[in-house]
């Protein structure tokens, strides 16, 4: 036994010293900064994503990472899409616009969900010539509906407890779930069809309770509208959240899928029909970016390294997504706490004060960072006019 977990920790170590190399060699022929796509990775979350939840139809949160190749290979895999603006429904129709007009309108009607409830009046006019399910919160945007894109299906988004989320959505989205039915029947009363309920428990929720008093809400919601005759689908959506194992105490995948099927079961028909939008589980750990160090400082008696990349580019989900990406070194050396900074003037793009890496690194040096393919690109700017990283695939088919 001793011998087989030697042999298996020497196995993931040589793994972990062909990935570095691998990443080097990419750095040295594209330069830096440079993002690197593990399309395998991708299509492996997906797997285990629908393995623990077989219930549930996967509709890709495009938000978190709106690369045209995920979006893609999430198309091949099988995968419904979540958008939340025009731009990206269009990168959706990207690989649907040659497919016969039927088909298109069915993929539209049954594998897109437009889950933003504000929505302007132009996109509005734009979904109108599809049959789309779209989300709603209040009574001003059923109206706007109801103008604009009548033949809508509607997603009423209620409000859930966010308890214990990275990143709290509630105080922006969902209708007050004791004015659900009266918002439910307003609709019904305009003409329109409303289709079922979705709710977000928040982003990287790791209290798993938030999803239960959630699906409990749902269902009673289901239950009242029916005791008023209120004829609706079933459809329900448990939104994204789902969490990414960025630190050991973040509980896996797994323990959720046990509560949530159990749940789904207890609360909700075979006829209902349950529905996800994940976005950070698919991308977060299919993606690592590379750096070069562009500088070096000692301040206050601490190693200082600047390097070609920072929170106003790829390193900006420290900022709108509260999530630290360590860097690590390349080379070996006994580590310091450092201070690390991107690129630009402004003394905001400070990437951590706490970074363990060696100090004698020199400028030339590069340095990586896992887990970071969730809301970093997407929300990258090219202030101070640095540009953006590189983007390179590995497994694309």
């Amino acid at each position: 036994m001793i011998y087989v977990l030697a042999v298996r920790v020497r196995s993931i170590k040589s793994v972990m010293e062909n990935k570095k190399n691998l990443f080097q060699k990419i750095a040295e022929a594209n330069g830096t900064p440079v993002f690197v796509i593990d399309l395998e990775k991708v299509r492996q979350n997906y797997r285990e994503f629908t393995e623990k939840l077989p219930g549930v139809q996967v509709y890709f949160a495009i938000k978190a990472n709106p690369d045209s190749e995920i979006i893609k290979t999430m198309y091949e895999l099988g995968s419904s899409f979540d958008v939340a603006s025009w731009p990206e429904f269009e990168k959706v129709y990207e690989n649907i616009k040659n497919l016969p007009a039927q088909e298109q309108a069915d993929f539209i009607y049954n594998k897109i969900i437009y889950a933003n409830t504000i929505k302007p009046i132009e996109t509005l006019e734009k979904l109108n010539r599809y049959k789309i399910l779209v989300t709603f919160d209040n009574f001003e945007e059923l109206k706007k509906i109801k103008k604009y894109a009548p033949q809508a299906g509607l997603i009423l988004r209620i409000r859930v407890p966010n308890t214990g989320s990275l990143v709290e959505l509630s105080s922006k989205f969902g209708a007050d779930p004791n004015e659900a039915v009266a918002l439910i029947s307003q609709a019904i009363n305009l003409g329109l069809s409303v289709e079922g309920i979705s709710f977000h428990v928040g982003s990287q929720c790791n209290n798993f309770d938030n999803y239960l008093q959630a699906l409990d809400l749902v269902a009673g919601i289901f239950r009242e509208a029916d005791s008023r005759g209120l004829k609706i689908k079933k459809i329900v959506d448990i939104g994204g959240g789902f969490p990414v194992r960025y630190t050991s105490d973040v509980q896996p995948l797994g323990e959720l899928a046990k509560k949530l099927n159990s749940e789904i079961k207890q609360q909700f028909s075979k006829e209902s029909q349950i529905v996800a939008e994940p976005g950070r589980f698919i991308v977060a750990n299919a993606c690592t970016l590379v750096v070069k160090i562009i500088g070096k400082s000692i301040r206050d008696g601490k190693t200082c390294y600047y390097v070609d990349d920072g929170v106003y580019n790829t390193f900006s989900g420290q900022v709108f997504d509260h999530q630290q990406y360590l860097l690590h070194s390349f080379k070996k050396g006994e580590p310091k706490i450092c201070a690390t900074f991107g690129p630009t003037c402004d003394a905001f793009d400070t990437i951590s004060l706490a970074d363990e890496l060696p100090d004698n690194l020199e400028i030339g040096d590069l340095l990586y960072a896992e887990n970071i393919g969730a809301y970093t690109t997407a929300s990258a700017s090219n202030f101070n006019g640095f540009s953006l990283a590189k983007v390179v695939y590995l497994n694309r088919h």
